[in-house]
C-alpha cells in the first residue's frame, strides 16, 4: 500500500521525535578515556624491587 502525503509527514515527524529521544550515535560522541593500568604503581615498585633488589644486594656484597 502506498503512503499518502499525510502519512509520510506523520512518519517523518515521528522519526524526528524518536531520533531526538535516542540522542547522538556512539560514533559522534568521542570521549577520550584515560589509560588506567590494571596494576598499581605500588605493586610495580614491589615487583621491581623483588626482581632487581637481589642483584643490587649481591653487587653491594661483592664490592664492600
Amino acid at each position: 500500500m502506498v503512503q499518502t502525503p499525510q502519512q509520510r509527514a506523520a512518519n517523518a515527524k515521528f522519526a524526528r521525535s524518536e531520533e531526538r529521544k535516542m540522542g547522538k550515535p556512539q560514533l559522534q560522541v568521542k570521549r577520550k578515556e584515560d589509560f588506567k593500568s590494571p596494576v598499581s604503581k605500588g605493586w610495580i615498585a614491589v615487583l621491581a624491587f623483588v626482581l632487581c633488589g637481589g642483584l643490587i644486594f649481591e653487587l653491594l656484597r661483592l664490592f664492600f
